[in-house]
């Protein structure tokens, strides 16, 4: 295997680069730049030449593997990080033999391939890079820590154990009661596991966190939208005028709260007849964005959705709310600030916390499946269709980790990471 280098620390310029250098060359590179390496795991200052030309002063690190991020040799150049002197080291060692510049993702693919990591942490890895609040931040976490893993792995300690007494059953099954006593514990395991997949897969997918909750704002023309969604955001992103119709288009605008990403749409005017083109085709994208929403903003005056909160807009001009809508003007902070209490309490009816193990669409097809097959394994009298069963499952859930996947995964996986990583 070749041995790859990259800045890992993020696009120079910056105060410091960390050029990272794996693979089995890696120790020869580093001394071909400092002269010498440090002791393992220890820092020191070392002068980077290369054809006898002064490159950087540098903070220089070695790791032998396979205790490593990677799994391999690891060295680690600390350089100051302007454009200049990246692109030295880089040039210094791009000409030594079997070295090249690193793939996107292929430190942490290494990883992978090397056992420092499983699928799912990989996984983890990409989220953390994408995270943009403080609930995806922790669920990535999650992931790339082992908790996630952890759980998968319990899950298959249990078909395991399912799957010996499933296997004992068979030896022993022209002795008297054994085969009773066994079925009976063998149904009461798997219903019991399937029972917690079942409830794994009532959690939302990681994509829905990422994309958050959609706000749909609703009304007829001039009733107030507009305005809400500003006071709502806390900046101008739609244009307020008194004339009817301003809104022909979608105006969309994201806002996180509390770790959660929001997106606030508003819509054209809702209105049974009009003459104008563009508005019409305004008003059939606001019914489409209706259905799709998973909250909305009703300021019709009347229900549109069972997802509604009704809303009595411009209440400082128009007076006392119906019992059932919620008063709300952009003079009055605190009527704004009740009203993100009850989008933010409608949400977490949707999304909940992100307590326990959430995994991505593709991972939760494959916990179905192995939900499926240990549901099916319960309907078989035949102990043997029943070992098959459990071992359809224990192969669905070893994907998740990585065991099986394949070579399509796991580049669709790499793309999303950056060079570096």
């Amino acid at each position: 295997m070749s041995t790859i280098f990259a800045v890992s620390s993020g696009r120079p310029p910056a105060a410091i680069a960390v050029l990272r250098i794996s693979g089995p060359a890696a120790f020869v590179a580093g001394t071909a730049l400092a002269g010498t390496l440090p002791p393992p795991r220890t820092a020191a200052l070392r002068t980077l030449r290369h054809d006898g030309v002064t490159l950087d002063q540098a903070l220089v690190l070695s790791f032998p593997g396979p205790n490593t991020a990677t799994g391999e040799d690891l060295v680690e150049l600390h350089l100051h990080g302007g454009r200049a002197v990246v692109a030295a080291v880089e040039a210094a060692l791009a000409v030594q033999p079997d070295l090249r510049a690193a793939e996107a993702g292929e430190f942490t693919r290494r990883a992978l391939a090397n056992g420092r990591i499983d699928l799912i942490q990989a996984q983890g890895i990409a989220d953390l890079l994408e995270a943009e609040t403080e609930q995806q931040r922790r669920m990535a976490m999650d992931s790339t820590d082992g908790v996630v893993s952890r759980s998968v792995a319990e899950w298959m300690a249990e078909l395991s154990r399912i799957g010996a007494l499933i296997e004992a059953t068979i030896d022993f099954d022209d002795e008297d009661d054994v085969e009773a006593v066994d079925i009976r514990r063998i149904d009461e395991d798997s219903a019991t596991l399937a029972s917690r997949l079942d409830a794994v897969l009532t959690r939302p997918p990681v994509e829905r966190y990422r994309d958050g909750i959609r706000v749909v704002l609703v009304g007829p023309p001039n009733a107030g939208k507009s305005s809400l969604l500003n006071a709502l955001i806390g900046r101008e992103a739609a244009i307020v005028s008194p004339i009817a119709g301003t809104t022909r288009d979608r105006v969309e605008a994201q806002v996180v709260r509390r770790g959660r990403v929001y997106t606030l749409i508003d819509t054209a005017g809702l209105r049974e007849e009009t003459d104008d083109p563009i508005e019409r085709i305004g008003i059939q994208r606001a019914r489409t964005a209706l259905a799709t929403a998973d909250i909305v903003l009703d300021l019709t005056g009347s229900e549109v959705s069972e997802r509604a909160i009704r809303i009595h807009a411009q209440a400082d001009r128009r007076g006392a709310a119906p019992h059932d809508a919620i008063a709300t003007s952009v003079k009055d902070d605190r009527s704004i600030e009740q009203l993100w209490r009850e989008i933010e309490t409608r949400g977490d009816g949707i999304l909940g916390g992100g307590e326990g193990p959430v995994f991505h669409v593709e991972q939760r097809r494959a916990i179905a499946a192995a939900r499926d097959a240990i549901a099916a394994s319960i309907a078989y009298d035949d102990l043997l269709l029943r070992a098959e069963e459990v071992r359809t499952a224990s192969r669905a859930l070893a994907g998740l980790l990585g065991v099986d996947a394949t070579e399509a995964m796991l580049d669709a996986l790499f793309a999303r990471f950056c060079v570096g990583k």
